[in-house]
């Protein structure tokens, strides 16, 4: 039996809100006093305020360049949710040598007429990478705005040839609960599992990344191998991809198995559709002081809000 004491059934009134998180280390971190800075908890040892990745090669895509500050990086990489190295929005920094991302293969199988496992490298090898500027809003109604490294996941898929049978794509991460430490507590049902109707999967938004700011994922942030989705919230953006399987049934996904009443298999920015325990009608970029309106789809309206015509986006969450 799980070790339940480790468990955190988070609630609302236990969650930190991020600009206080965020302003006391800013507030640390100026501060002259170093006693003081040990007094009130200073930035953590492990944090990196710049990227220590592999550089990576790639071009700038200026149709996904929106004219907005860029989240810095020390905030993108130290204020994460990865439950498999923690629960606590600085656990996985802090945990990331858990992961062991170096050797990585991913097996691609299900409604393809080519499957098979591949390792990171014959993976990316055809795909040239480009950096998209996305925003990622989380469903805690806070967001950041990130230059991400990739390929669109449309050209990985096409690549194995889905057969007509294929309606959904289906997403696995590493399940190794004796490096992962987290996986050893049922949190939620293992491996994390996300999920994507087949035409969100081949809109060309949906992105696989393999680095940020032009650098290699770190652990923390889905190393090597994870996949955005601007349009949705963050718990959809699946890390640490090492299983991607085609399916004609909709799947199972970790958040809507853990919490259906909360979390919908869709998951797309919607203002006005509340979290049962919080609203999502604003949110807090991070850095930011003030709250500022939630657009639908996260902005990206255009691109996507064609896909859902005629379902209501209310019962559909």
């Amino acid at each position: 039996m799980a070790n339940k004491s480790w468990q955190a059934d988070l609630k609302d009134r236990d969650v930190t809100d991020p600009q206080l998180y965020l302003n006391r280390r800013r507030f640390i971190k100026g501060s002259a006093a170093s006693v003081a800075a040990l007094t009130l908890g200073a930035s953590p040892t492990w944090a990196s305020p710049s990227p220590t990745g592999k550089p990576l090669q790639h071009d700038k895509n200026a149709a996904f360049a929106p004219d907005e500050a860029l989240t810095p990086y020390q905030d993108v990489s130290d204020y994460c949710n990865f439950y498999e190295l923690g629960t606590g929005k600085g656990d996985p920094a802090k945990h990331a040598h858990w992961l062991r991302s170096d050797p990585w293969s991913v097996t691609i199988e299900g409604e393809v007429a080519k499957p098979g496992t591949l390792s990171l490298e014959a993976l990316l090898k055809p795909h040239p990478l480009e950096e998209r500027i996305y925003r990622l809003r989380c469903v805690e109604a806070w967001s950041m705005v990130v230059p991400w490294l990739g390929f669109p996941l449309a050209d990985l898929l096409k690549r194995f040839e889905p057969t007509s049978r294929a309606k959904y794509v289906a997403f696995e991460t590493l399940y190794d609960p004796t490096t992962l430490k987290g996986q050893k507590h049922d949190i939620i049902h293992w491996p994390y599992a996300e999920g994507l109707r087949m035409d969100e999967a081949m809109n060309p938004l949906s992105l696989m990344a393999v680095g940020l700011y032009g650098h290699a994922l770190p652990n923390q942030n889905g190393a090597p191998l994870r996949l955005v989705v601007p349009w949705k919230y963050g718990f959809k953006s699946i890390k640490s991809i090492v299983t991607i399987r085609l399916t004609e049934e909709q799947p199972p996904t970790a958040w809507n198995r853990h919490a259906p009443q909360e979390y919908g298999f869709y998951a797309n920015v919607n203002p006005d559709v509340d979290h049962p325990r919080w609203s999502q009608a604003k949110e807090r970029r991070i850095g930011e002081f003030f709250k500022r309106k939630t657009l639908p789809f996260n902005g990206y309206g255009d691109y996507v809000a064609g896909l859902y015509q005629g379902m209501d986006l209310s019962v559909h969450f």
